[in-house]
């Protein structure tokens, strides 16, 4: 049975290998005489799965060593609450970005823990198309943080710079492009984002996190949920999701043998400039974002006639084709390009595409 070119923006498409790999091991992992699943997160088997994961991940993404990485539950939702409980500081001050709909949850959510200051805000007529100059951002001296979303999965913006935000840590929700790209973790004083795009299936949230700003964790903070206690305990203070981890692991692995994230960022433009190009070179189909925003990884546009949408869908299905729909409050199609998707799924899109404007423009 032929594999479907998913798509999906989340859970989202993995590389075949791995699931390959995945499969075999999946009663018998090296020789243990267990599945993964079924393994203690104490025992030495698991440990050395976690090691390994920790160590590539470090690698690929060149993490200093005065940052701790976390492997964590809840997803990036949950860590839109976990952030400013321990983070705020101190002052309980914060400020927020928004520029789009993932970054408006995050800011609504730390609103219950503090005093949080909207820095900036993209929207424009209920909009997100772009990144407010930073000039114009209205910082707080004082924030324990500033706040932003690197890229939005559902409005297609990406951040492709590292704003300025001087003595104040920057945080960033990386969820939808995490490991597509390198980053330079050094400009931030923690990232975090929900394993299920770029680095296994949903359950595992990850996060990177500077050593200096552990240990402010407000006194209510669940104690699972302190990221000095997670950090202290490596990420095993309580049972962590250990066959997400498993599958990281091997997505890392993969990663590594494709160039690492030079390699995989270099065919990740490939496909998106692909895409972009058809959709600008069409008076059918549009993309709204400001093109120094455009998302590599999340690629929304509409048609011109949306009343078309339902007969594009099923004829991209019949294709072999899924998940293009738009997210429900934007509308129009969405197509997730994240890393396991090859290009030859994006070609295959854009042929569809072409030939779906010929029988309807």
């Amino acid at each position: 049975m032929a594999r479907a070119i998913n798509f999906s923006a989340g859970p989202a498409a993995l590389p075949e290998p791995v699931l390959k790999q995945a499969a075999e091991e999946m009663l018998d992992w090296h020789g243990s005489g267990m599945s993964v699943m079924e393994m203690s997160h104490r025992g030495s088997e698991f440990i050395s799965i976690y090691e390994e994961a920790i160590a590539l991940l470090r690698e690929l993404l060149a993490v200093p060593d005065n940052y701790k990485i976390l492997f964590m539950q809840g997803g990036a939702l949950a860590e839109n609450a976990l952030i400013p409980m321990n983070l705020l500081g101190p002052t309980a001050k914060a400020d927020y970005v928004i520029t789009g709909s993932w970054s408006k949850k995050s800011y609504k959510e730390a609103q219950r823990y503090g005093s949080i200051n909207l820095a900036a805000d993209a929207a424009q007529d209920g909009k997100y198309r772009g990144i407010p100059p930073v000039a114009q951002w209205k910082l707080t001296p004082d924030a324990g943080y500033v706040h932003v979303c690197t890229n939005e999965t559902i409005d297609g913006v990406e951040f492709f710079f590292t704003p300025d935000t001087g003595k104040v840590p920057l945080v960033a929700d990386i969820s939808s492009h995490f490991m597509s790209r390198p980053m330079d973790i050094i400009n931030y004083g923690a990232v975090y984002g929900g394993a299920q795009k770029n680095i296994g299936p949903a359950g595992l949230t990850i996060v990177i996190v500077r050593e200096d700003l552990l240990g402010r964790a407000h006194p209510l903070t669940p104690t699972a949920f302190d990221f000095k206690t997670v950090a202290e305990s490596d990420s095993m203070y309580n049972t962590p999701p250990t066959y997400a981890i498993y599958i990281a692991g091997l997505v890392f692995k993969w990663m590594k043998a494709q160039g690492g994230l030079a390699g995989i960022e270099q065919r990740n433009i490939e496909k998106a400039k692909l895409l972009y190009d058809t959709i600008d070179a069409s008076g059918f189909y549009s993309n709204t974002v400001d093109k120094d925003a455009r998302s590599r990884m999340n690629v929304p546009f509409f048609l011109k006639d949306e009343a078309l949408n339902a007969d594009f869908l099923k004829g991209a299905k019949e294709r072999g084709m899924v998940q293009l729909r738009g997210h429900r409050s934007v509308g129009g199609m969405r197509a997730s390009i994240y890393n396991a998707m090859p290009i030859e799924g994006v070609r295959a899109l854009v042929e569809y595409m072409r030939d779906f404007e010929k029988a309807h423009a």
